[in-house]
């Protein structure tokens, strides 16, 4: 009962979450809302694979965390430079 009481409250938080990420003024706001999102919906993976008995999701979880870390990365290093692709020696030197 306590674990059906918890993925509630995730599920409650990731609703709250999207919302930021659909009004929120920034693009900064949206970039941590969806970084919230991502961390949300691991929780909501180790709890339903928790209630399932299906330790297996704890896998899919971790995985799906350093995907949300790299492609958090990714995005905040194309609002920075613009592109994907700049490389920091570009301006330096000659």
């Amino acid at each position: 009962m306590m674990f059906a009481a918890a993925a509630a409250a995730i599920l409650v938080a990731l609703a709250l979450v999207i919302t930021r990420a659909i009004k929120g003024p920034t693009v900064f706001d949206r970039v941590l809302a969806g970084n919230s999102v991502g961390s949300l919906a691991i929780m909501l993976l180790a709890v339903v694979g928790f209630l399932t008995g299906r330790p297996e999701f704890l896998d899919i979880g971790l995985t799906y965390g350093l995907l949300n870390l790299i492609g958090t990365l990714a995005v905040l290093k194309f609002f920075r430079h613009g592109d994907l692709a700049h490389d920091a020696d570009d301006g330096a030197g000659s």
